[in-house]
């Protein structure tokens, strides 16, 4: 069994650590506790490891946000990675900070991201996992808020949140989307 975790986000020192690239932070970690590292090969940073008899292939597209999909759409082809193995990992405006959840298909909620892995993919029937960032921005200033550093009140959660993803990503690998979402989706830390 092989499986694709795709960590969104934008590459540059300037993104880094910003709620938009949470998604790479998940895939750091995730890569740092299988005693992995990234290499840049084509349209993204890649590593694999093996979790419990499984393949899993990790990448990080740097095509930046909007382009995800042409990254999602090289790898999954070049690995022969059906779309029910794969898994996108993303920040989320909706769902409040400290909460983390699978979810099997849904809306791309007008996330440049998902909408650049929806046009690869022709549709929205994907596993993601969703990082809630919170929506706490005045209107009109969304971009500034997902492109800017987490609270000072949020930093000392997040080791423990990502650690949280990681562990979902392991049992996505194992048990599917809805064993983990019965697992993990409904319980905080």
């Amino acid at each position: 069994m092989k499986y694709l975790i795709v960590g969104l986000g934008n590459i540059g020192q300037e993104y880094t650590d910003t709620r938009h690239n949470i998604g790479f932070m998940i895939a750091d970690a995730l890569a740092k506790k299988a005693s992995v590292s990234f290499t840049n090969l084509r349209l993204a940073y890649y590593t694999e490891f093996s979790h419990k008899g499984r393949k899993v292939y990790v990448i990080k597209p740097t095509t930046y946000m909007n382009l995800s999909g042409k990254a999602l759409n090289y790898w999954m082809n070049d690995l022969k990675i059906p779309i029910e193995n794969i898994l996108i990992l993303v920040d989320d405006l909706a769902i409040p900070f400290g909460k983390v959840k699978i979810k099997p298909k849904g809306s791309n909620a007008g996330h440049n991201g998902l909408k650049s892995v929806e046009s690869v993919l022709g549709g929205s029937n994907y596993a993601r996992l969703r990082f809630g960032i919170s929506d706490n921005f005045p209107k009109g200033r969304q971009i500034d808020y997902v492109l800017s550093g987490f609270d000072d009140d949020e930093r000392p959660a997040l080791p423990a949140l990502i650690d949280r993803s990681v562990e979902m990503i392991e049992s996505f690998v194992t048990v599917g989307p809805e064993l983990t979402m019965t697992r993990f989706n409904n319980s905080d830390l």
